[in-house]
């Protein structure tokens, strides 16, 4: 359902990557939110924290309610499913069924963050992983009830990584908060980040060094070509299966010598964990573990349902630049924090108006206006 991984090029500089995948298409918004924008994080029967942003950010968004003409979405709707600020910090938002459960007691006094927030408050208060580590043992999270998800309580995981290369996994196991630094950088979805770690252990035989002959007995086999070295990997698109092929790529591909070519190479990487509609199909009743959005079905006559890549991101966390791409196209959008610095006030730009093959699309978010 996502895939998302660190990168460092041959100088050493951070770059992130990750895929969106779901059965349906949301109305995403790509974002800019500006240095002072206030976020008032409300649970029910607390008191509510309330912060304003102190660096500024992109970022792609959904809103928590689907739009109606009597309930348009407003700047406060917008939850930050992925972004990247202008410290080089991105965050992440990735499926993880098993978060919702028995959460810990907080005292109605405590200010409690909501964890649909939590992308706002990472990108908009902090610079580094080691911030966001710390800012968390004093800042009670809770869990609340998503109305398009249908009222299931916040069923995901959150990754956060900074320009240095640290990276830290956010978990919610059944309702208590976990925070894991990430030596990996890689995440996709469930089990449990320490259950993936355990589960790379089984994988010490991978190498990107193809081993194409041997002799059996008096036969000497020989390969008729290159690749062997990837055998070994976990051919489905599982969770599992694409935790370990994140990792292997993210450690083997070569490490590109400039900014430029270490975005395309990035590009390259998560190529590999596209998927097309209809690869793999879930028939109504056969147990496919989706998220089910209130208000939106799947399209009329498609009895299947069917996960897809919905949209690939990319982040140059050095040059704070960022890439986007839905499905429509083979080419990202690329959005430029530094231009960007000089705007006061939000941006927002639905995802499907971005045209299908653009390149520079700063200007195109500049010219919008707030949701």
């Amino acid at each position: 359902m996502c895939t998302s991984l660190g990168y460092r090029d041959a100088g050493g500089k951070a770059y992130f990557g990750r895929t969106l995948e779901l059965t349906i298409d949301l109305p995403y918004q790509i974002a800019f939110f500006p240095v002072g924008f206030p976020t008032r994080s409300q649970v029910e029967g607390h008191k509510a924290t309330e912060y304003a942003a102190r660096h500024a950010m992109i970022a792609v968004t959904m809103p928590c309610q689907v739009p109606t003409p009597q309930a348009p979405v407003g700047l406060d709707d917008l939850k930050v499913l992925e972004g990247l600020n202008d410290q080089g910090l991105t965050f992440s938002l990735l499926s993880y069924p098993a978060a919702g459960g028995t959460q810990r007691s907080v005292e109605m006094t405590q200010a409690v963050l909501s964890a649909s927030d939590l992308g706002s408050w990472c990108l908009g208060q902090f610079a580094t992983v080691a911030e966001v580590k710390a800012a968390l043992e004093a800042q009670p999270v809770l869990l609340v009830p998503l109305a398009i998800l249908g009222g299931v309580e916040s069923p995901f995981h959150y990754v956060v990584h900074d320009a240095t290369g640290a990276a830290l996994v956010i978990e919610f196991d059944h309702g208590t908060m976990k925070v894991y630094d990430n030596p990996v950088g890689v995440m996709t979805n469930g089990p449990d980040f320490g259950w993936h770690l355990t589960n790379l252990n089984n994988y010490t035989f991978l190498s990107n060094v193809d081993r194409s002959s041997a002799r059996f007995g008096g036969y000497q086999a020989v390969q008729p070509d290159s690749g062997i070295a990837t055998a070994g990997l976990p051919a489905s698109n599982t969770s599992v299966g694409r935790f370990i092929r994140a990792a292997y790529y993210a450690e083997f591909t070569e490490k590109a010598a400039t900014p430029d070519r270490a975005v395309q190479t990035l590009a390259h990487i998560l190529n590999n964990f596209d998927r097309p509609r209809g690869v793999s199909i879930d028939p109504p009743g056969g147990g496919g573990g989706h998220m089910e959005v209130a208000g939106l079905d799947q399209p009329a006559g498609e009895a299947c349902a069917t996960e897809y890549t919905c949209w690939t991101s990319l982040s140059d966390l050095d040059r704070k630049l960022f890439f986007l791409r839905d499905y429509r196209s083979l080419n990202f959008s690329r959005f430029d924090l530094a231009a960007l610095a000089g705007e006061t006030a939000p941006k927002v730009l639905p995802l499907d108006r971005l045209p299908p093959e653009t390149g520079e699309a700063t200007a195109a978010l500049k010219a919008a206006s707030a949701a």
